[in-house]
């Protein structure tokens, strides 16, 4: 611990957490090159990666390091890097991937990377999603053929964009990599699905560290498998459960760092409630004829679904107040979703997040808050945000003197890597199935910041699909929370 304070008083701008702290002497304590830093979201795990970053520079001589994080942060890593490490200790140089090479700067610095320099530090963020494409391969590719692979570090951050074992970005990124002297894959949540999803995280790390040569063997291992007979003769391979998960657990500790908020921060807890909102005549007619005879006519206009999944996500719109037919037009059906909402906003005091899955229920949102309350009272965060307009909202959110109150985003564009702790009150107009995007987007107001309980409100239509979402989102926590060794949680109940 003593050579980590030591760095920190000399290198380091700002006081990090005891936690932090621990969780760089325990990867260096264990004398490993690959460790995985799975600490909750909200724990600073950033902070914890650029600190074990700082102390390879100076210990170990790593002088090149990647860091690989989803599209919507990996920016942010630029300004937690500046805000943190003192420039004038440490001799650094950032350069950020940008896919379109289109700005004449960011061309020339991204050109001067595949040569060898005499920077003393040279860091490179890139999104993992640029990985999936033959241009991204291809950069990445002859940039680390100008490196000293064994004094490069790898940086993962939310590491469960590469939990899928036959995804074309998984490969390149484990096929490329596999010579670099030190990797770290950073998330909270490295279970979302089933047990199953650490593989190929630990994978990158190294494969000696779960002791399974690939992911059927590992799937072999820890899965309880029944080959279940199709229709055509065949037969598929059928998870009815898992397994060995005490031995799991020991051999994921054995490269690994874990932390709950619980444990190193004095935030306050969270605590949840629901909305039932009764279903209007004609969303129950639209949801039992979906759910019967998959299809709906609404304005002699018929709406189809073609497959379960479609059918489920057309079941869940209903409860959400619209539809879209099979000409792509969308449809308000009467509804009490919206009613309720702003019942909800006049009980609160202070800043509101409301987190909903579909853009018309976003769009639709945001003008019925600008019409109750005034044009710069709310704002809409999604897909078609611009990214500079992304930072005028967070920053504005933030700000106790502006007059934006309602942010409305979408959990999967929204709800990584910023910080909206201006907000005490989380709403959940609507949800899916990914638990990754539920935590994550919870944890964007109950972090290292916040100074008030964070109340959670689900909207749920009861017996319907609403219910079944919630109902998955607790089962996957439950799993995980075996898998990890940690207690379970009362989450949504």
């Amino acid at each position: 611990m003593q050579y980590i304070i030591l760095y920190m008083a000399n290198f380091f701008l700002k006081e990090p957490f005891l936690h932090q702290l621990k969780a760089v002497r325990t990867c260096h304590d264990t004398n490993v090159n690959n460790f995985a830093y799975l600490m909750e979201m909200g724990t600073g795990k950033t902070i914890t990666a650029i600190m074990d970053m700082m102390i390879l520079h100076h210990k170990k001589g790593v002088d090149n390091c990647v860091i690989f994080a989803p599209k919507s942060v990996y920016r942010n890593w630029y300004k937690e890097i500046i805000e943190f490490v003192s420039a004038d200790k440490t001799k650094y140089v950032i350069h950020t991937w940008d896919p379109s090479l289109k700005d004449p700067e960011t061309k020339a610095n991204l050109t001067d990377l595949l040569e060898k320099n005499s920077v003393p530090l040279n860091i490179f963020l890139m999104n993992i999603e640029s990985i999936s494409s033959p241009k991204g391969v291809k950069f990445l590719e002859k940039y680390l053929s100008v490196q000293d692979k064994s004094k490069t570090m790898m940086i993962v951050d939310e590491s469960t964009t590469i939990k899928t074992h036959n995804a074309k970005r998984t490969k390149s990124l484990i096929k490329l990599t596999k010579d670099i002297g030190y990797k770290r894959i950073l998330t909270g949540t490295p279970v979302t699905k089933s047990p199953l999803d650490i593989y190929t995280q630990f994978a990158f790390l190294d494969p000696k560290i779960l002791g399974q040569s690939n992911f059927y063997a590992f799937r072999a291992r820890y899965a309880k498998i029944i080959n279940r007979p199709t229709s055509g003769g065949r037969h598929f391979p059928l998870i009815t459960g898992y397994q060995r998960l005490d031995e799991l657990e020991q051999k994921i500790y054995s490269a690994a760092f874990r932390v709950k908020k619980e444990e190193c921060t004095d935030l306050p807890p969270k605590l949840y409630t629901k909305r039932f909102i009764p279903m209007s005549k004609e969303q129950l007619v639209a949801y039992e004829s979906l759910r019967r005879n998959a299809m709906f006519v609404f304005n002699d206009k018929t709406t189809t679904s073609v497959n379960r999944l479609s059918q489920i996500v057309k079941l869940h719109q209903v409860c959400c107040g619209f539809t879209i037919n099979d000409n792509g037009e969308i449809h308000d059906l009467p509804n009490k979703r919206y009613d309720e909402l702003l019942d909800v906003l006049e009980e609160v005091d202070g800043k509101v997040i409301i987190w909903a899955t579909y853009r018309h229920n976003i769009e639709t949102i945001t003008n019925k808050l600008k019409e109750k309350y005034g044009d710069t009272k709310a704002a809409a965060f999604y897909g078609d945000t611009e990214n500079q307009v992304r930072l005028d909202l967070v920053r504005d959110f933030q700000s106790q003197t502006s007059d934006l109150t309602y942010l409305v985003a979408n959990p999967k564009t929204g709800g990584y890597g910023i910080t909206l702790t201006a907000s005490c009150t989380v709403v959940y107009f609507s949800n899916n199935y990914d638990l990754e995007i539920r935590l994550q987007s919870e944890d964007r107001a109950h972090r290292i910041g916040q100074k008030n309980k964070v109340t959670y409100v689900d909207f749920v239509c009861q017996g319907t699909v609403d219910d079944k979402i919630l109902t998955a989102l607790k089962n996957k926590v439950d799993i995980a929370s075996q898998v990890m060794g940690d207690e379970l949680k009362e989450w949504i109940t």
